[in-house]
């Protein structure tokens, strides 16, 4: 039997994402992480959340964790099953009506100080043409990113977190104040924050430019520091609690009981 008085990172993480998707928000998620904490915010902490899939189905409340955003255990009680055109319509129909009820989830390979999130490459020695690695590329996160507040998740590493990024992928604060407008992109969309396995940074509302939030039981601002590879803020960071049992336990027996996006260790069991 599981002790669900301990909890891993990638649990903190998921926690955090719940806890900061509000009350009848409308929520683009993938799978992974972001799913498991959206699932979680429908099952125990924002019941009126509406969590969408680019495949076109609409306020999903899977059993379980479905694998991809095909799976058909997301259909088992979703509201409603469109096509993909409709979802994407759906998106621009927040958008133009200038609502903000809408938050997606976005990751990335890089990001920089104003969220700006590299998934395109990593240059090393080379350029755009010829990088060191490329990854599969923007999907629809460049979409989302320029029309659509967004959470951004990454794994807190100083490779990560750069002062400047080898490629845009999707866009964040671009250059900060009126960075987005400059570039063409709507000014009152953005990043909201990036939720790590460290903490949570949000984004100055003057500067743009982003700050430590929360940090979690297990780390600490000075962990956010040696971990970022640009100057970062702490002075107004607070510690989040960890999550009770109850939530533990419904990760680990409701929500993703084959762990397929969170593996729990044996002294965790």
């Amino acid at each position: 039997m599981s002790d669900y008085t301990k909890y891993t990172k990638q649990e903190m993480q998921a926690y955090a994402i719940a806890k900061n998707i509000k009350e009848n928000q409308i929520v683009i998620v993938g799978t992974g992480l972001p799913l498991i904490g959206a699932s979680l915010a429908k099952r125990a902490i924002c019941p009126s959340c509406h969590p969408i899939v680019e495949s076109g189905l609409m306020d999903c409340a899977p059993v379980e964790v479905p694998r991809s955003v095909g799976d058909l255990r997301f259909m088992a009680h979703c509201a409603v099953q469109w096509p993909n055109i409709r979802f994407v319509g759906f998106e621009a129909n927040e958008w133009l009506h200038d609502s903000d009820r809408m938050i997606a989830f976005i990751g990335g390979a890089q990001i920089d100080p104003y969220g700006n999130v590299n998934s395109t490459c990593i240059f090393g020695k080379g350029d755009y043409v010829k990088p060191a690695t490329r990854f599969t590329g923007s999907g629809g996160a460049n979409g989302i990113a320029t029309y659509c507040n967004t959470i951004i998740m990454m794994q807190h590493q100083k490779r990560r977190f750069m002062d400047k990024v080898d490629y845009i992928t999707s866009p964040g604060w671009m250059t900060g104040p009126g960075g987005r407008e400059a570039a063409g992109l709507p000014g009152n969309r953005g990043p909201q924050m990036v939720v790590t396995d460290l903490g949570i940074m949000k984004f100055d509302e003057k500067t743009k430019r982003m700050y430590l939030a929360y940090y979690y039981p297990f780390s600490t601002p000075e962990m956010v520091v040696e971990n970022t590879g640009f100057e970062i803020d702490v002075s107004r960071a607070q510690l989040m609690e960890g999550p009770g049992p109850e939530i533990i336990r419904m990760i680990r027996e409701d929500i993703d009981p084959g762990q397929a996006f969170i593996k729990v260790p044996k002294e965790n069991k």
